[in-house]
């Protein structure tokens, strides 16, 4: 594996509820919730291919802005519909079953929501920002259906049109695999979510940079390679399991994965990760939200933050 400079971006919660002044928050997400910390992430992220990642070059950036001290609470009035909507498209493609992927006997017909930004045009190249959901979900729970889209989808709009947002095509896919109820398992999902990263990259990725303009030449297993720098992968919850494994086995295809609320546990050596709040200067960041609890509502702004900082 060639040695690349990566950014983790490490999004979570406190595990204490000391209250943040919003108004209370609930979400379809409301498993227990995980302690965060920095120590979680240093450990999740030292698997095998992070530790040959470790060598960075100095200077080598995609992103120049710098992340914020604490967590911001998304603009109320991004909640409602803008002037300036994206679209969302349901885009179906052909996958493999899970626990039989290799083998490849047993096709699967799956769907990934994907927001087109407004004013996309195929004369232009896109960045991709992959969005996982967590347990008892799928891919419909942060943006919705383009019949009835989430307001997760307003937020897009309204950042993107504010400029606080680069305007980027934002995919939402599901690791569930033969029913949409895998994800309430939480055994079931753990090896779901190790295994997704065959159907990320043989199936999802070429369904969604083959179909809508990216900065993929091709989706071939060099062109997806080749164009790693723009492209990012993100999750909640078991998502964030998903994120982690993710950087696990595709770091070569992507260099952005922003994990929040979920982590593995995994023996490393120091030295993988430099905390810094900019990519010059490090390759890992990590911010709790006072007060926070573990469910969608506290999911989206994480990925707001997130999202607000990727690509600038």
């Amino acid at each position: 594996m060639k040695r690349y400079k990566l950014l983790a971006v490490m999004l979570a919660v406190a595990a204490l509820a000391a209250g943040c002044g919003q108004e209370e928050r609930s979400g379809r997400e409301t498993q227990t919730e995980e302690t965060g910390g920095a120590g979680s992430s240093e450990q999740a992220g030292q698997t095998e291919p992070a530790e040959e990642a470790a060598d960075m070059t100095d200077g080598e950036t995609v992103t120049n802005a710098s992340l914020p001290e604490e967590l911001a609470q998304i603009p109320r009035e991004y909640f409602e519909e803008s002037d300036s909507p994206g679209t969302l498209v349901e885009l179906t493609y052909d996958t493999y079953e899970s626990m039989s992927y290799e083998e490849q006997d047993q096709v699967l017909k799956k769907r990934a929501i994907v927001y087109l930004p407004y004013g996309y045009s195929e004369d232009e190249q896109y960045n991709v920002f992959y969005l996982m959901h967590g347990g008892w979900s799928n891919e419909t729970t942060y943006l919705g259906t383009p019949e009835r889209p989430n307001e997760f989808k307003n937020v897009l709009d309204n950042g993107i049109a504010d400029g606080k947002i680069r305007p980027m095509i934002v995919v939402c896919p599901t690791y569930n695999n033969e029913s949409e109820s895998d994800s309430s398992s939480y055994s079931l999902a753990l090896r779901l979510t190790e295994n997704y990263h065959n159907e990320l990259l043989g199936d999802l990725i070429p369904a969604v940079e083959g179909t809508y303009s990216t900065y993929a030449e091709d989706t071939t297993a060099e062109g997806i390679r080749a164009s790693r720098d723009h492209r990012a992968f993100c999750g909640f919850s078991m998502g964030s399991g998903a994120t982690w494994r993710t950087f696990q086995y595709c770091l070569d295809d992507f260099r952005y994965f922003l994990p929040s609320s979920g982590s593995l546990t995994a023996d490393g050596e120091d030295g993988t990760f430099r905390y810094a709040n900019n990519e010059k200067e490090g390759n890992l960041y990590f911010l709790e939200q006072e007060g926070g609890t573990h469910n969608g509502d506290y999911a989206m702004e994480y990925f707001y933050n997130g999202l607000c900082w990727i690509w600038q």
